[in-house]
């Protein structure tokens, strides 16, 4: 099954469980920042990308140069554990993750959760791929894709009891927009997804095709 038929199937379920008014928020602030444009100002396909290092899920530092040296590298960055899109894109991630290692691909997920929530995510997920905590989004920021969530966004996940300053340890509500790249050996973007509908999330198999691309 696809990443998108998934979605659809989880979203049915949302409609059937959710109130209308909550539904109706969800939809109003999510379309006031698509038409923000945030996207515009990510980079995309072409640039090149800045190194990094960030701590994985267990604690230990990882570099883009050191993951660049051994293959091309695709980057996913989520909003949390919390977020069931987000869980599902890390799972459908994961199901692929022997195709991408078929082309030498290093996977890796970035949100600025705090290091004990990433190994949360990795561990409820069951993924085999490094989480990685850019704590205080600096890495996001880097990429252009930070945004404030909605003060009305706020106070519903609040009320829903997601704490975000035990996820992220801090009260921000800054998230990264989903986005999801592949880098090639030389540091070039040369696969972007982007999006700043939450709901939206690149496939897998968008993403395999892009490597196979890049290695023809």
């Amino acid at each position: 099954m696809s990443l998108k038929a998934q979605i659809d199937a989880y979203n049915v379920q949302k409609e059937a469980k959710l109130p209308a008014d909550v539904l109706a928020l969800m939809n109003t602030t999510n379309e006031e920042l698509i038409a923000q444009h945030v996207r515009d100002n990510a980079l995309q396909v072409g640039q090149k990308v800045a190194n990094f290092s960030l701590a994985n899920h267990c604690g230990d530092t990882v570099a883009l140069t050191d993951l660049l040296a051994k293959g091309p590298v695709i980057i996913s960055f989520y909003r949390g554990g919390w977020c069931p899109y987000c869980n599902l894109e890390l799972k459908a991630l994961n199901d692929y993750l022997p195709k991408f290692k078929a082309h030498n691909a290093q996977l890796v997920a970035v949100s600025p959760q705090l290091p004990d929530e990433s190994l949360s995510t990795a561990q409820k997920n069951e993924l085999e791929f490094d989480v990685l905590s850019d704590v205080s989004n600096t890495v996001a920021n880097q990429f252009g894709l930070l945004f404030t969530l909605d003060e009305r966004i706020q106070s519903l996940y609040t009320g829903f009891g997601i704490d975000f300053e035990s996820y992220y340890g801090d009260k921000s509500f800054k998230l990264p927009l989903p986005a999801t790249y592949v880098i090639n050996q030389d540091g070039i973007i040369t696969y972007a997804f982007i999006s700043e509908d939450y709901t939206l999330r690149a496939e897998p198999e968008a993403v395999l095709n892009a490597l196979q691309t890049e290695k023809n």
